[in-house]
């Protein structure tokens, strides 16, 4: 069985692609909350085997520790996926906090990079290896009041992107995903706890949910060995750009 290591598996997208690929794959979930992931680990732990790694992803020594620490028998990984990221605040520039761009930054860029780097070595003897990097429709459309979440996003593109070319002789797959509106703790976080805020960016329409985009992942995992999905963007029926949404 393959061996998938999700980052931010505890919440949201990355546990439920967790759950969608728990069928077909071995997991490693990874995640700073270590009750969030001991939960999902005995949920999930009914279906395959579960090894849990607890570490921020913006914290270069913990990243290389946390997976240097893997066990032996899980030292071959086969997909990564980099789904851990933030968006935090959402003012113009002149006004944002820099912990905010900060924050934004460490984790949705070098978090992506620490891992890149640090699992990259474990899928050497991987005869399908894919990586998973989760953009965002603000990684393509620059949009007012979040320079640098966008510029965070685009950069990952970026990333992806040159993966793809770097990995080529390696045989690497590299699929960028980028979701549009998807009703996550995204919006919570984004409006740092104004849960009354956050619930108004998901009214009037029905948007996407962390399982559409599980279900994107595993389409690109389950393509022949042949096939790589380069890039994929979703929207819900209701939105045709980052900041056009159609509301009731």
């Amino acid at each position: 069985m393959k061996t998938a290591l999700i980052t931010g598996a505890t919440s949201g997208i990355g546990a439920a692609t967790a759950r969608i690929l728990a069928q077909d794959y071995r997991l490693i979930l990874c995640g700073r909350r270590t009750e969030q992931l001991e939960k999902i680990k005995q949920e999930l732990g009914r279906f395959t085997e579960i090894h849990t790694l607890s570490f921020d992803v913006s914290d270069r020594k913990a990243v290389f520790s946390a997976i240097a620490s893997l066990p032996q028998q899980w030292q071959t990984i086969d997909v990564l996926i980099n789904n851990a990221g933030n968006a935090h605040g959402l003012d113009r520039f002149q006004d944002a906090d820099l912990d905010d761009f900060d924050a934004m930054i460490d984790i949705n860029i070098k978090g992506l990079i620490y891992v890149t780097k640090a699992v990259l070595p474990l899928m050497e003897h991987s005869h399908d290896a894919h990586i998973v990097n989760l953009s965002s429709i603000a990684g393509k459309e620059t949009y007012l009041n979040g320079t640098v979440y966008c510029a965070s996003k685009a950069a990952v593109e970026a990333i992806s992107k040159g993966l793809r070319m770097d990995l080529l002789e390696r045989g690497i797959k590299v699929t960028n995903v980028a979701p549009g509106a998807v009703e996550t703790a995204f919006s919570a976080v984004r409006f740092k706890g104004d849960e009354q805020r956050a619930a108004q960016v998901y009214q009037g329409y029905i948007p996407l949910t962390p399982e559409d985009i599980g279900n994107a992942i595993f389409y690109a995992l389950s393509q022949p060995e042949h096939v790589q999905l380069a890039d994929i963007t979703l929207f819900p029926k209701s939105q045709a750009a980052a900041t056009m949404i159609k509301k009731n």
